[in-house]
């Protein structure tokens, strides 16, 4: 199909296709984006392999639905807080739909990052050179789930209170440290007022940024290692048996250059000297 069946462009066209070279030309973006997305996927590779992507993905409508619920919380400790739940759930539009989502969204999430760290495992991924995926991937999943201990304070109801009484007890009890850790979450000696805040802005701010951070790092290492193949992969078996037998090779070469009697053949009669063990 030649330009010409296809047709003149129409401005829209023109315009998107002109605004994109014009960055590409001092961004390197279209050279980014295909190093990015366009790779060589091994053989054998499954829908057990988007448990990752599914994880991002959750935690994109976490974002999303985040901000929205923001909008109408109020972080008070003297009624405010539970009153906007309240407000949001009956009296917004679709606020029920969106608080539900985000509520059910963190328990997904925590589940998927489980199974994804799960699969991995299980896969033999998180060995040589993937160790520093396998370290940023658990970062991830124990931020997620602080993330969700953050949020459920939130909701400054009862359940809510008494159940993160009882987690930054159990952060405050660890040795050394841990009083410093109750602290900084209390935002004080005991729980009060400040507490809500606190943990309102590490859910709304800090988590959400290093997670990001994590993501970025995790993807950069799965980008530039490529995806792990499956244990029963005949290349991957190839590749470990040649590797095992490499490190062999170096073994023995290592063991006939070391001084002494491994040097001589086993009949040599070797002379104890007096006082060698």
């Amino acid at each position: 199909m030649t330009t010409k069946d296809i047709g003149p462009k129409n401005p829209v066209q023109k315009t998107t296709e002109a605004t994109i070279d014009y960055v590409d030309d001092r961004s390197g973006i279209k050279t980014g984006t295909r190093w990015f997305l366009f790779r060589n996927i091994p053989a054998g590779t499954s829908w057990f392999q988007t448990l990752g992507f599914t994880a991002m993905v959750v935690f994109g409508m976490q974002a999303i639905t985040g901000i929205i619920l923001a909008m109408y919380y109020v972080p008070d400790s003297k009624g405010g807080a539970y009153q906007s739940i309240e407000y949001i759930t009956n009296e917004v539009t679709w606020g029920w739909l969106v608080r539900g989502m985000h509520k059910w969204g963190a328990s997904v999430m925590i589940i998927v990052v489980f199974l994804h760290m799960a699969r991995v495992f299980i896969w033999g991924a998180y060995k040589y050179p993937r160790e520093l995926t396998w370290v940023t991937g658990s970062f991830l999943l124990l931020l997620t789930m602080f993330m969700g201990l953050t949020g459920y304070l939130l909701v400054w109801d009862q359940k809510a209170y008494w159940a993160t009484v009882v987690a930054v007890n159990i952060f405050a009890g660890a040795p050394i440290v841990g009083p410093y850790i109750g602290d900084i979450l209390r935002a004080g000696p005991e729980f009060g007022p400040a507490t809500l805040s606190r943990f309102y802005s590490i859910h709304m701010l800090v988590i959400p940024g290093a997670i990001a951070t994590f993501i970025g790092l995790h993807l950069y290492f799965i980008v530039r290692l490529g995806i792990s193949e499956p244990p029963w992969s005949k290349r991957r078996l190839r590749i470990e048996r040649d590797e095992e037998d490499a490190r062999r090779a170096a073994a023995r070469e290592k063991a006939r250059s070391l001084p002494g009697s491994v040097n001589y053949p086993a009949s040599w009669p070797v002379e104890a000297k007096e006082g060698a063990r």
